[in-house]
């Protein structure tokens, strides 16, 4: 199984047993499916220092409306494994993207809602998780600085501040059964929630980019979140042009930024 692997050590610590293969993520995290005390869980080892701020704020969301920690230590996260049947990213796909969507909206609700206690305090501003859409706007121009225009007006006047979950979308919210659908792999972010909602407009594919799709999108999520729907318009826009800067960076556009883009150019003709 994996006795071999980094995770091994936590298995002794926290007395758990193998219940699957270990695999690892694209952000290089190394997660697998355990029992700790006969319940299904799943041990994650982060992969750097992105993932463990979003373990650290996972453990300040103390399982309300993210899957709940039964441990934390270092890089070391073990969490509740969610065993419902239910996939939203299916649903969207099966013609039922008007649920999927509501359920995403509340989830991100119960995140934003603020708690007794101080946030982590490592969540990064919104300010530094957009640095480097304005190198790529220079450089490439066109939808990508359309993109960096509206970010730096929101940046410039955040509006609802809240912490964030940083990526939520339909691979991470999960079915948690009787527990209901729960949040998972945060980012840690803090600044306007509406950035929060951005990513649901770009998931699943080619869902996201039917005609129609992304303005009957806006209107849902503007009244299910209570937003203005021009300045989550902005944010959507603000967000492709982020993800298809990443892309850019990364070396290794396997799919290109076409995708992101697409949104984008969607989005600012609705602007």
């Amino acid at each position: 199984m994996i006795a071999d692997e980094p995770l091994a050590p936590w298995l002794a610590r926290w007395r758990l047993t193998p219940d699957g293969d270990a695999f690892s993520t694209p952000f290089g995290s190394r997660l697998a499916p355990v029992r700790h005390e006969e319940r299904p869980a799943m041990l994650k080892l982060a992969g750097g220092p992105e993932e463990r701020d979003g373990a650290a704020l996972m453990v300040w969301w103390d399982g309300e409306g993210a899957a709940a920690v039964l441990g934390h230590s270092g890089d070391a996260l073990l969490m509740e494994r969610a065993l419902g049947e239910g996939s939203l990213a299916d649903m969207a796909r099966d013609n039922h993207d008007t649920a999927a969507t509501l359920i995403l909206c509340q989830a991100a609700l119960r995140l934003h809602a603020p708690r007794p206690r101080p946030p982590p305090p490592t969540l990064r501003p919104l300010s530094a998780w957009f640095r480097a859409l304005e190198p790529a706007a220079e450089r490439h121009g066109g939808l990508i600085a359309k993109s960096a225009a509206a970010a730096r007006d929101l940046l410039a006047s955040p509006r609802d501040v809240a912490v964030l979950h940083g990526d939520l979308h339909h691979d991470n919210v999960l079915d948690f059964g009787a527990r209901g659908w729960l949040a998972i792999d945060p980012k840690g972010l803090i600044g306007e929630r509406g950035f929060d909602y951005a990513n649901i407009f770009y998931n699943p594919w080619p869902v996201a980019a039917e005609p129609g799709r992304l303005r009957q999108r806006l209107a849902l999520v503007a009244e299910a979140a209570g937003l203005d729907p021009a300045r989550l318009l902005q944010w959507i826009l603000a967000y492709g042009g982020l993800s298809a800067a990443w892309t850019l960076e990364s070396g290794m556009p396997e799919d290109g930024p076409w995708r992101a883009l697409a949104i984008v150019e969607m989005a600012a003709a609705e602007v």
